[in-house]
């Protein structure tokens, strides 16, 4: 290859690592803690008695009653979530067009209804922030889609650029005296050895966030503004009908849920949803993991609510290639196949890959600092205070996050981010960059250290509590917390030694 094609995609992909780095770095970072979003759930309070079979579908079909009691409008499209994965306890949701709200209903520890946040809870903040970086939902979700784009690009002008020296270097870990070489031979390897998972990654991101703006074009110029009806049986399990405006009982949950599992074997139904309930045309359609040694293990039925009469039965062999792509995307994306095994690699590739844009932050500033004076260019300390503010922000904040939940219940979790977000921020660009990246790692450890402290406190469950009576689930959090503030102590004392005895002649040093 020419030196000067080689040259433009070296560029290319500085450049484009440069402006989506950092939120790279926060979708991989909060992605990499929603690997494991069931086993979060009630983390932050006391365990929640496990209801049996015949007690889940009795308070299921009493909360359905009452929501529609007294939330006559949730009647048009109500969705119950079934006790399993989601909680030990059901809840029920409506969507609101007129306010674009969304209504989240669940029954308190003495009976009463109680009126939710659509998304509430740290671990929904923790997954939304996955693919908004924080922002509005709807713009989040859209920069996002562009920013998806912008790492395939990255990937592709990176696979080049590696391509001459692949296999010379490919496990090549230079350490010594050159901090640069070892830190660029440290991203070539978790970028390559990483690259079948990052092209997933980069694909269903781009999917998932814009992929109906990516439709746009054949909606207006091919199918004359008919597309959305053409895919309508691809997103639906059975088509919607209309109202009879005679009212009529639905069946209860259990007779329900018994009929969809017996309509399609092996499914085990995790929530319904209601169509026009109460009416005598009502739908109730069922969603719910139905393996099938496929990549999608996604099935649904729909049943007429009042007579229970089978409508459509779906299984994941079953459905039209469109859903069978979309649906294999998000469980490659969200790693939802394979059992732990599967989490646990999703959780340390997203650690990885947030190492991979941190560190193609720090080689950009390593490449344009100044070798013979002290004094570094403006644009080098400024790059430098905004990595260290926006991946270490987004690091403590997380874990402000837990801490928040678990002791200070009442306190909003999207502020409490914000305000540790945005304050590392500034504290990276008041103190110089070395000592400004120490104080923010061992903050980072802090904060991690004390998250099995506060679920301690918020559940009454201490760690070896939880390994003694085998919820392992929180037993593996707070473990996995102690770990990780281990290793973010690690990091701040290599900076600090660094600072105090590498090359004077960079924005890392403190001599």
């Amino acid at each position: 290859m020419k030196a000067t094609t080689l040259r433009i995609f070296l560029s290319v992909h500085t450049w484009v690592g440069l402006a989506s780095g950092m939120l790279l770095f926060i979708a991989f970072y909060a992605g990499a803690i929603t690997v494991f979003v069931h086993e979060l759930q009630g983390w932050e309070r006391a365990p929640q008695a496990t209801l049996s079979h015949a007690e889940a579908m009795d308070v299921s079909q009493a909360l359905v009653e009452r929501v529609l009691r007294e939330q006559p409008k949730a009647a048009e499209g109500l969705t119950l979530v079934l006790p399993g994965d989601h909680g030990p306890r059901p809840s029920a949701y409506w969507y609101e067009t007129a306010t674009d709200t969304q209504h989240k209903f669940v029954f308190r520890d003495d009976g009463e209804l109680e009126q939710m946040p659509g998304r509430s809870g740290f671990v929904q903040f923790i997954y939304d922030l996955h693919f908004t970086a924080g922002l509005p939902r709807t713009w989040g979700t859209y920069l996002f889609g562009v920013v998806s784009i912008l790492y395939g690009l990255a990937l592709v002008s990176g696979v080049v650029i590696y391509a001459p020296v692949f296999l010379k270097d490919l496990f090549a870990l230079r350490v010594g005296r050159n901090i640069k070489r070892l830190w660029q031979d440290a991203h070539n390897v978790v970028g390559v050895l990483s690259l079948p998972f990052h092209v997933i990654f980069a694909w269903s991101g781009a999917v998932l966030t814009i992929g109906f703006l990516m439709l746009a074009p054949f909606q207006f110029l091919v199918f004359d503004n008919r597309l959305m009806t053409v895919l309508e049986q691809d997103f639906e399990i059975a088509p919607h009908v209309e109202p009879a405006g005679v009212a009529r009982p639905f069946l209860p949950v259990a007779d329900l849920v018994r009929r969809v599992e017996t309509a399609l074997p092996g499914m085990t139904a995790e929530s319904l949803f209601y169509h026009d309930a109460g009416d005598a045309n009502a739908q109730v359609t069922a969603y719910g993991e139905a393996p099938q040694r496929r990549l999608n293990g996604f099935g649904g039925v729909a049943v007429n609510a009042v007579t229970g009469e089978v409508i459509a039965a779906v299984g994941p062999k079953d459905f039209p290639p469109g859903m069978s792509m979309l649906r294999g995307l998000q469980t490659l994306h969200y790693g939802n196949f394979g059992g732990f095994a599967v989490k646990w690699l999703y959780f340390l590739l997203g650690l990885a890959g947030a190492f991979l844009f941190y560190s193609g932050n720090l080689l950009w500033i390593e490449a344009r600092r100044k070798r013979r004076q002290v004094e570094q260019p403006g644009r080098t300390r400024f790059v430098a205070g905004l990595t260290i503010g926006v991946c270490l922000g987004c690091v403590a904040g997380i874990s402000a996050v837990f801490l928040v939940a678990a002791v200070l219940p009442g306190v909003s979790i999207a502020g409490s981010y914000a305000v540790v977000f945005l304050a590392a921020i500034a504290w990276a660009f008041l103190r110089p960059p070395a000592r400004a990246a120490y104080e923010l790692l061992w903050l980072c450890a802090l904060l991690t250290a004390a998250i099995p402290v506060a679920g301690w406190i918020g559940s009454g469950e201490h760690l070896f509590a939880a390994l003694w009576d085998g919820h392992w689930h929180r037993a593996l959090i707070d473990a996995t917390a102690l770990a990780m503030a281990l290793a973010f102590q690690r990091m701040a004392a290599a900076t600090l030694r660094r600072g105090r005895e590498g090359d004077p002649h960079s924005v890392w040093s403190l001599q």
